[in-house]
């Protein structure tokens, strides 16, 4: 039974413009096929036991002919597969989309188009131009600028767009600029008309070189500006002296690296790409089962009844906790006997989605902040759950106990150090390339020295930010100085320590 092909835009490059429609495509895919320009966190919306077929290309190096793109979207459909074709921008325009749709209605295969957003109007829109503007320019062309410059004939009606149409936008004509503004020139454009070229543009690396037709060549040839880029012209390109927003942000060009658990590192650099920073995730730890299971967690909770407080440290805890507790078949009712601390508001607003406040949450995840907290609510034989990480610190189990509480600390969760590639990131803190580091807990700072093999000397040139005093100890403790500590022991307060000190 023959499959069925979508033929979908990926968008210009920031993976947020990627359409409702082009994710629940990518959801029930089995096989997807992407391109260069498409970021690969938008597979992550298709199943991950799917087929992935990279078929990107660059200027001069295609990874595999269109012809056999072609083709091999005709035989995974003939398979019987759903097979999403992930495209840059939008498949009609220069995507090449027409060329496959038409090769699968001739082996009278099933397809759909799924529009994206094209690059000729959204880079620019990122660079605060726009293509239109009243009173200034009344219509855009969209260009290839990728002809060959070289042989007989050209198909681009240059005697008409060079004065006839207000904007244009070349797409992909970095390497033949200097016959694009030449033939420009030569076909009456001015020669101090404003022009722009835009390289990476809606992602958090995007540069924005301005310019004029006459001396664009020359600018970049100077500037080195390579592909992937698009050429803008007309006076609208003025406009972005006002218009400017998307590179005018905190943490623009900036570049950070994420060292979260693989399982969270999204929510961090999605804030921190909120501010305009570059960043790299690199989760150096990622969350398993306690090494001896659940027995322990199982044990406590079929005794709940018996413990006068649950103290939560994290939101890993209480989801892990949770997620025992609804395994045994309970809910929130069976902790009703007891009061609830969460240590930070991130905690506690974890606790608030499964139904409950906390009765007290210590400002500071410290021992004596704890301690100063809780201390009138503890006395001799109050019964205390503290469910955490496997390899917690001591301290905290420790000091409630000094005050006469009998402490049952269960794991519910260990973090172990992922196993990953770490070559990228070395070279470039090596080069300097990276501006900060970011330590979200203990365990974090550990686990990333092990991943750069304590090569200490690689985070000399770049800033370190923690989450709080307690990630910062530890990272004392291994000979790091941290620049920024959190005021607020949260992600949004992690963040605005680095936009204040960035």
């Amino acid at each position: 039974m023959a499959g069925m092909v979508y033929l979908v835009g990926a968008g210009p490059g920031d993976y947020r413009l990627i359409s409702v429609k082009a994710c629940d495509c990518l959801k029930k895919a089995e096989v997807v096929v992407y391109d260069r320009l498409a970021d690969e966190r938008i597979l992550s919306y298709a199943p991950q036991n799917a087929e992935y077929v990279y078929v990107g290309k660059a200027s001069s190096q295609h990874t595999m002919k269109q012809d056999d793109i072609s083709q091999l979207l005709v035989d995974k459909a003939r398979a019987g597969k759903c097979v999403v074709r992930l495209k840059g921008g939008d498949p009609f325009v220069f995507g090449r989309g027409g060329e496959e749709a038409l090769l699968l209605q001739e082996n009278k295969l099933s397809f759909e188009i799924v529009p994206g957003i094209t690059s000729a109007i959204s880079v620019p829109a990122y660079a605060g131009i726009p293509v239109t503007h009243r009173g200034m320019a009344t219509s855009f062309a969209v260009i290839t600028g990728h002809e060959d410059p070289t042989k007989g004939s050209s198909n681009i009606r240059w005697d008409k767009i060079s004065t006839g149409v207000d904007t244009l936008v070349f797409l992909m004509g970095i390497a033949n600029l200097p016959h694009i503004t030449a033939k420009l020139i030569e076909n009456g454009r001015r020669a101090d008309t404003p022009a722009a070229v835009i390289r990476w543009g809606t992602k958090p690396e995007q540069r924005v070189l301005v310019t004029t037709v006459g001396m664009a060549a020359a600018d970049v040839e100077k500037a080195q500006l390579k592909p992937p880029a698009i050429f803008i012209v007309g006076d609208v390109v003025a406009l972005r002296e006002k218009l400017a927003w998307f590179d005018n942000r905190p943490l623009f060009g900036k570049k950070i690296v994420v060292t979260r658990a693989r399982e969270q590192a999204s929510k961090l650099t999605l804030e921190l790409e909120e501010l305009g920073a570059q960043c790299i995730e690199v989760p150096a730890i990622h969350m398993q089962d306690p090494a001896d299971g659940y027995a322990a967690v199982d044990k406590a909770i079929n005794e709940l009844s018996a413990y006068d407080w649950l103290i939560f440290t994290s939101t890993n805890g209480v989801d892990r906790f949770f997620a025992r507790l609804h395994k045994a078949g309970r809910d929130t009712r069976a902790l009703s006997a007891a009061k609830i601390a969460a240590i930070g508001t991130a905690t506690a607003g974890k606790l608030k989605e499964y139904g409950i406040r906390a009765d007290s949450i210590p400002a500071q995840f410290r021992a004596e902040g704890v301690i100063y907290a809780l201390k009138d609510d503890i006395s001799q034989g109050t019964k205390i759950l503290l469910p955490r990480a496997e390899e917690a610190r001591a301290v905290l189990p420790d000091e409630l106990r000094k005050l006469g509480a009998v402490v049952d600390v269960v794991p519910v969760y260990a973090t172990v150090v992922t196993e990953m590639d770490a070559t990228a990131v070395k070279q470039q803190l090596s080069a300097g390339e990276v501006d900060v580091v970011t330590f979200t807990s203990s365990s974090t700072v550990t686990n990333f020295l092990k991943l750069i093999d304590g090569d200490m000397a690689l985070l000399q040139q770049t800033k370190v930010a923690c989450i709080g005093p307690i990630t910062a100890k530890t990272c004392e403790d291994n000979g790091i100085v941290p620049d920024m500590i959190a005021e607020t022991y949260t992600i949004a307060g992690l963040v605005d320590a680095i936009a204040k000190k960035m």
